[in-house]
This record gives structure tokens, C-alpha cells and sequence, in this order.
């Protein structure tokens, strides 16, 4: 699943690919990732995309007193093409512009989200409401992060909630947790301050390397123009099971957490006794 780098990649092709074009119709071939589909359809007739931006995992059309809400889920991709050119099996809802192109949202496994939120409540209702803060948010920081780190689930598990952390998903709280020298069982309630402390400047790091170098392409996730990110030349951890740790050579161990396939150096990520 694209994660805050991917998707933020993925804003700043539309940005220059889709702003300030104006939404002629648009085509919904699966009814059943729109909310509204009937509304949402004639609401965006006429509508111009004045900017593209994004909230943790989610791209947001802005387009005047709206915005259109969309999350790319597993494997959902958008493109830009002529708006007559023959539809593809897995291309599922179309806008297409005055200008005769279109930007075509494909998605084999048809997981993918679209709603109109008015701008003035966009924050307050779902489904950004319900987000918290993003690593690279300038009030992000450990006193924050301890505040909400609390019980005692796996922290692994704490990291992948959306309420926590806004845009990490599997790939990023694998390496956040390696960087931090934190085994990702730990109890998300039982950090000191100084635990917390290298978890948020980790996750700031990791992010902010992440997004410079256009995310991680795994399988088969690529950004709308389809340039390959470049971060996963730089994981230390996530899919590595068998391979040297780059800080000590041990060999990295995966264990599922949370229903989670999940990848650690059992030296560098101690496990810690309980009691």
C-alpha cells in the first residue's frame, strides 16, 4: 500500500499534471468506491482543480467551496491520458477535462475511496477528522508522540493506527522502529521519554528521506508517471528476512505482529524482559 512518500509523490505529479483543469464529466465504472456516486458525478461538472494536496494517506482535489477526497488503498494509480482513448479492464472511475484529456484512476483490486467534503469542515468530519498528526507536521514531536502512545499493545501495532501517526504503513514502521533501536513488541504505553524522543526524530528522518527520494517501489506501486522511488535502495530492515543487519550483520527476522508481516533485528531491537 502507497504510504505518506508514495502518495506525496503521487501529489506533486497530479499538481503539475491536473491544476487548474476543469472537470468536463466524470465517468464512475465501479459505483461502489464513490460515496454518492449520483451527486458526486454532477457536483463536479463544471468544477476547475485549483491545487492537489494531501492529508496523511489521502489526495484532496482542492476545487473551490469543495474538495475531492481520495485514497489510493493497495494498488490504486491514476493517469493522465486522451480522454477518448480505449478504457483498460481495471480503470474505474474517469474525469475527464475540457481540454480532451483525462485523468483515469485504475485499480485491479478496486479498494480505493473517493467522497466531496465542503472545505470549511473537511477537518472536522471523516475521514481526515479521525487523523492524527504526520511526522513532518512542525508541531510533531516527542512530547506529542508520548502523549499518544499509550496501553499496551505492540507498538508495531500503535504506529500502523492512522490515530497516532498520519501516513505510516508497514514498509515505514519497520524501518522507523530499526532506526529507534526498538523491538516492535514493546508495549506502545511503556516508553521513557528518551525511547519517545528517538522514535520521533526516527520517524522524521525516515519520512523526510523517503519523500526526497520519491517513496518505495515495491511490487508493483509506482507514482502516476511511473518513476520507480528510489528509498528502497535504502531499507535496512523491511523485506530483508535472512539478510545482514546493516548496523551489527545479525540476520533480520520477520514475525507476524498485529496480523502483520513484520521485520527486526532481534540484537539492535531488543526485546525487553517484562515486569
Amino acid at each position: 500500500m502507497p504510504e505518506l512518500p508514495e502518495v506525496e509523490t503521487v501529489r506533486r505529479s497530479l499538481q503539475r499534471l491536473v491544476s487548474h483543469k476543469t472537470i468536463a464529466r466524470a465517468e464512475i465504472r465501479w459505483p461502489r468506491m464513490v460515496e454518492n456516486p449520483e451527486s458526486f458525478s454532477l457536483e463536479l461538472v463544471g468544477k476547475t482543480i485549483l491545487s492537489v494536496w494531501r492529508r496523511g494517506k489521502y489526495l484532496l482535489f482542492d476545487l473551490g467551496e469543495k474538495v475531492l477526497v481520495s485514497h489510493l488503498r493497495m494498488e490504486g494509480k491514476y493517469f493522465l491520458k486522451d480522454a477518448d482513448a480505449p478504457g483498460e479492464k481495471h480503470e474505474h472511475v474517469k474525469f475527464v477535462f475540457t481540454d480532451g484529456l483525462a485523468l483515469v484512476y485504475h485499480d485491479v483490486r478496486k479498494f480505493g475511496t473517493f467522497c466531496l467534503r465542503r472545505k470549511d469542515e473537511l477537518h472536522e468530519v471523516p475521514p481526515l477528522c479521525r487523523l492524527g498528526k504526520e511526522p513532518l507536521a512542525p508541531s510533531f514531536d516527542a512530547t506529542h508522540l508520548a502523549s499518544v502512545l499509550k496501553g499496551t499493545r505492540p507498538l508495531k501495532a500503535a504506529l500502523l493506527d492512522q490515530r497516532i501517526m498520519a501516513g505510516i504503513g508497514n514498509i515505514y514502521a519497520d524501518e522507523i522502529l530499526h532506526c529507534a533501536g526498538l523491538h516492535p513488541e514493546i508495549p506502545a504505553g511503556s516508553l521513557s521519554f528518551e525511547d519517545t524522543e528517538r522514535l520521533a526524530a526516527c520517524a522524521q528522518k525516515i519520512i523526510q528521506d523517503a519523500v526526497e527520494l520519491g517513496g518505495t517501489s515495491i511490487r508493483t506501486y509506482k507514482d502516476t508517471l511511473g518513476v520507480t522511488g528510489r528509498f528502497q535502495q535504502r531499507l535496512s530492515v523491511h523485506t530483508k528476512e535472512g539478510e545482514d543487519c546493516p548496523e551489527c550483520g545479525t540476520k533480520i527476522l520477520k514475525k507476524k505482529i498485529g496480523g502483520r508481516g513484520t521485520y527486526f533485528c532481534p540484537v539492535c531491537q531488543k526485546e525487553r524482559k517484562k515486569g
